[in-house]
């Protein structure tokens, strides 16, 4: 794969060889990132699982102390006083039948979070194949199926993030902006592991955490030492 001038430079500072620290790595992450707008700070893990299996699976949601830097638009599927609640809370688009139809329909799509009350998600059903390639389908254990949708609303607009393994089993999530600074971007790190190995599978053998990568958007990969990732975890 060829990369670009900037990349190439930038990975000249990273050493491919060594498993950084936290903090040294974001540092680094945050020296890579040439682009000139403000890049967003990825995180990768690698997990000792095989999401084929359903006891093996690892997915959930967890609030960023510092948010993601993201502004994020949120559809509600809701009726009534819901409907009203997640209006005030800030949701962008709230609707019923008249959403999904608009969905289905026009294939509209303008939002990045979806949450619906349990009571619509036989309406809500029917976008399955819409909504969930696209991580989008509302479910209970990310926290976007829930009878308060105010309060979903707000923790989506805090900076909530879902976590799920991949078919490669490794998870994939964005943990703020270069602009954060390293001690912002090293407390949502920290947030969302700790989140990861709160919900490793009891079915899982063997090391659970394989290998961490953080990364700006357009800078290159630079490897965490997780074995003092997950000591200092469980303490």
């Amino acid at each position: 794969m060829k990369h670009g001038k900037k990349y190439t430079e930038s990975a000249k500072l990273v050493d491919r060889a060594k498993l950084y620290e936290v903090q040294e790595a974001l540092d680094a992450a945050i020296k890579t990132a040439t682009a000139k707008f403000d890049e967003s700070v990825e995180v990768h893990v690698r997990l000792g699982v095989d999401s084929r299996h359903a006891d093996q699976q690892v997915r959930g949601a967890v609030v960023l102390p510092n948010g993601t830097g993201k502004k994020v638009r949120v559809a509600v599927f809701a009726k009534g006083d819901d409907a009203k609640a997640a209006e005030a809370a800030g949701a962008e688009i709230v609707g019923a039948e008249d959403l999904v139809a608009k969905i289905q329909g026009e294939g509209f799509m303008d939002f990045d979070v979806a949450i619906a009350t349990p009571s619509m998600m036989g309406l809500v059903g029917r976008l399955g194949k819409i909504l969930g390639p696209r991580g989008l389908m509302p479910t209970p254990k990310a926290g976007t199926v829930t009878p308060d949708v105010g309060r979903a609303v707000s923790e989506a607009k805090a900076g909530k993030i879902e976590y799920r393994l991949d078919k490669t089993n490794i998870i994939h999530c964005p943990i703020g902006k270069v602009s954060f600074g390293t001690e912002k971007l090293s407390e949502n790190f920290n947030t969302l592991l700790d989140a990861i190995i709160k919900a490793k599978p009891a079915a899982t053998k063997g090391q659970y955490i394989r290998s961490c990568v953080v990364a700006s958007t357009m800078g290159p990969g630079i490897r965490i030492n997780t074995a003092r990732l997950t000591a200092s975890q469980a303490q």
